[in-house]
């Protein structure tokens, strides 16, 4: 049973090994809450994992150190892992699924773990990584559903209640459940009126729906950009801590993911994985009551390939309006190209490419289809545009 004391043992073992995150506002988000960024995507190695890993593997007995750890990760408690074995002297072996991010596998290795790819997702590396366990003896630190583990997350409660006493609720990503778990615990523990809100992938809610059911439920299938939370069954512990602290846990899309990282590079210079964005998502897009107050989002990570964040910079612009491709049919004859190309540019429209159809058995024989891609400023400019290009006389297919 998990006790503050331990947290604050935790917190204690962490000076000097891990950057305390100060908060940091971010009223653009959304003009109707007071939002604060908790910065873990700025922590060594890039996510707030290895709280949870150093302090489990400096709490290990000579005897487990000796025999060597291994884990299962999404990419970011494996870093956390790698390093904190690394930096005591011990062995680590680490199984991550194939299709983690390039850089979450590199930055493993790169931190002295020997990796092992396993196909599948997070729950198929778990399985690989127990039965390499029972083969071969090693010292199973887990991700998540582990006391120490939690004690070590929970440390990011203790600073947030220490960096803003007033605070009125923490919103906090969710994957097996032990961030929020370590979180909610300390935070309730002393400010048991402080709202905690967890927030999952709505392509991998595992942790919502089993709340929701009142029972530990196993999804067959998970997909979303967020990698780092992509689990298909929360822990034993954590589904517990969940179900006693945690006021309330929503889903938001990938492309509500995806704005919410756009907006943070684009507002606060912050780089965010998917996983550490759900947070700032759900404040973005008003899926928790948090109007009027003052909010914490935990950012819980920074780990992002670049070409997933060139991907995801596309979607997010094309989610928030900031590009859009108009269909229009045309009469194929000369000037038409340059009268559209006209409206759009009096209506503060950038092309940012044309594509000709000449072909195509939707259209009049002396007609043609022109997608016109363009950089907008929001949905109320691309509505403005269509309006003006309809005015003018031009068909719009979209």
């Amino acid at each position: 049973m998990l006790e503050i004391n331990e947290i604050y043992h935790a917190a204690e073992v962490l000076k000097g090994v891990v950057r305390h995150t100060g908060l940091i506002r971010a009223p653009k988000l959304n003009p109707d809450v007071d939002i604060y960024i908790k910065p873990e995507c700025l922590q060594l190695t890039g996510a707030f994992k290895l709280r949870g890993a150093y302090y489990k593997i400096s709490q290990l007995t000579e005897e487990e150190k000796a025999k060597g750890v291994i884990a299962c990760s999404a990419g970011n408690h494996a870093q956390g892992v790698a390093l904190a074995a690394t930096h005591n002297g011990i062995r680590s072996l680490i199984c991550l699924p194939a299709g983690a991010p390039l850089s979450k596998i590199e930055a493993t290795r790169g931190y002295g773990a020997e990796v092992c790819l396993v196909p599948g997702v997070y729950d198929d590396a778990y399985a690989k990584a127990v039965e390499l366990q029972q083969k071969h003896g090693y010292t199973f630190v887990h991700p998540f559903d582990d006391p120490k583990v939690i004690a070590g997350q929970g440390t990011i409660g203790l600073e947030i209640l220490q960096d803003m006493p007033d605070v009125e609720a923490v919103v906090v990503p969710i994957g097996g459940g032990g961030l929020i778990s370590g979180v909610a615990f300390a935070i309730k523990t002393l400010r048991p009126d402080v709202k905690v809100y967890g927030v999952q992938s709505s392509g991998a809610p595992s942790m919502a729906t089993s709340l929701q059911e009142g029972k530990i439920r196993h999804l067959h299938n998970v997909s979303t950009i967020a990698d780092g939370i992509a689990v298909k069954e929360p822990g034993v512990n954590t589904f517990d801590m969940c179900n006693r602290y945690v006021d309330q846990v929503v889903v938001v899309s990938d492309d509500e993911i995806a704005a919410a990282i756009l907006a943070l590079l684009e507002k606060q210079k912050i780089v965010s994985e998917g996983a550490g964005a759900v947070s700032v998502a759900a404040a973005m897009f008003d899926k928790l009551p948090i109007k009027g107050k003052k909010v914490v989002c935990l950012v819980s990570g920074g780990n992002i390939d670049v070409n997933t964040l060139k991907r995801v910079i596309n979607r997010g612009m094309a989610t928030s309006g900031r590009n859009y491709t108009f269909i229009i049919d045309l009469v194929d004859k000369p000037g038409q190209l340059a009268e559209v190309c006209s409206v759009i540019g009096r209506s503060g429209g950038n092309v940012l490419s044309v594509t000709h159809e000449r072909i195509n058995t939707s259209t009049e024989i002396n007609g043609c289809t022109v997608r016109f891609e363009l950089e907008t400023l929001n949905r109320e400019h691309i509505d403005t545009l269509r309006q003006n290009l309809k005015d003018a006389g031009f068909k719009v297919l979209n």
